[in-house]
């Protein structure tokens, strides 16, 4: 049976990521503006991986901070969405040091449910041997995190395909299009531009795939790098 375009771009992903071998859990950040596919990708590639390899999936609305800190820019403001919007001390501290070199492997998969905006009683697990960690979300290549990961995917679209998805996707949760035409070009459109500006996540992930046509992803940038043979164990931050 004949692979669509989305189907071989995993299939490359999923025998690239069962491939590389690294000494703890494979750290995979899948970083990309709202609306990418994060989470879809995120998905699909755990369910191929998971033939393979366990897989621990988690995403960084997980570890979001507390509605006050969030929003104490202003509701609208694209600082508070870039600088405020999660806990990355807990990220490292709690996930990522522990699944890299060194680490015991016991990580948080979880820290605060913003829905009930209230934290997540502690529920530590052990990771399994040879694990992939799929860990998708925005603003994942932000200086504090970026040296973290051992391999970074980056999913492309271009702020107005943003917007024409969230009109869709976040009807709902703010009530009308204005509303979510207010919200996006008030705060996470900005916000998202704040990002690229400063962490250049185009240019520092192994993996770019441009995600305008979901159905049929791009491969803008594969790393020399990004192959296993060659790639490089990461391990505490180190300037770049």
């Amino acid at each position: 049976m004949q692979l669509n375009q989305r189907e071989q771009v995993l299939v490359r992903l999923a025998k690239y990521l069962g491939r590389c071998r690294v000494s703890h859990t494979l750290r995979v950040a899948i970083d990309g503006p709202d609306a990418a596919g994060k989470t879809r990708l995120a998905d699909d590639l755990a369910h191929l991986l998971g033939q393979q390899r366990e897989v621990i999936r988690l995403s960084v609305d997980r570890f979001h901070r507390p509605a006050a800190v969030r929003r104490r820019r202003g509701s609208l403001s694209a600082e508070g969405y870039y600088l405020d919007s999660f806990d990355h001390d807990t990220i490292i501290n709690s996930v990522l040091r522990p699944l890299g070199p060194g680490g015991d492997g016991r990580y948080l998969p979880a820290a605060y449910d913003y829905r009930a905006d209230e934290p997540v009683p502690p529920a530590y697990q052990q990771a399994p041997a040879r694990g992939i960690l799929l860990f998708d979300g925005v603003f994942l290549l932000r200086p504090e995190l970026r040296d973290y990961w051992d391999v970074a995917l980056y999913l492309h679209v271009a702020p107005e395909v943003t917007l024409q998805r969230a009109l869709k996707r976040d009807l709902d949760l703010f009530g009308s299009a204005a509303a979510v035409e207010h919200r996006y070009h008030g705060r996470y459109l900005p916000g998202q531009e704040l990002y690229r500006a400063e962490a250049q996540p185009l240019d520092r992930a192994d993996i770019v795939l441009d995600m305008t046509n979901p159905l049929n992803p791009t491969m803008l940038c594969w790393a020399a790098d990004a192959e296993p043979d060659s790639h490089r164990e990461r391990g505490q931050p180190s300037a770049k």
